[in-house]
């Protein structure tokens, strides 16, 4: 299964959210290299699934995480990243224009620098 089978087989406007959130971890994150690992899609930096991950989107009933695993040593002005297990943090988005593409992208170029420093 590839993350487009993973996106394929979400409900309506959940696979909207996930589809619009995946050109910008792309684009932030260029080094990165998507696949499903624990069954939805993460973008690691090593040579294999979830070797360095640093974000995930997964689908869950009502809404779609963008979890980030070092999100707790991002600096969030904007308070929407939600502390999660070890030093995650994630946002939940339940609507299309929850989305801030720039927000995110910049998260994500902090999150893979964390990871290669």
């Amino acid at each position: 299964m590839t993350i487009d089978d993973y996106l394929a087989g979400l409900a309506g406007p959940l696979r909207e959210i996930a589809e619009k959130l995946t050109p910008v971890i792309a684009d932030a994150l260029p080094r990165a290299t998507g696949a499903l690992w624990h069954g939805h899609p993460v973008w690691s930096l090593g040579d294999r699934p979830g070797q360095r991950p640093v974000c995930l989107v997964k689908a869950y009933g009502s809404y779609v995480t963008f979890g980030l695993w070092r999100g707790q040593e991002i600096a969030d002005p904007s308070g929407r990243l939600a502390p999660g297990a070890r030093m995650m943090a994630a946002v939940r988005l339940h609507r299309l224009d929850e989305i801030d593409p720039a927000l995110f992208a910049g998260w994500l170029r902090a999150a893979a620098a964390l990871e290669e420093a």
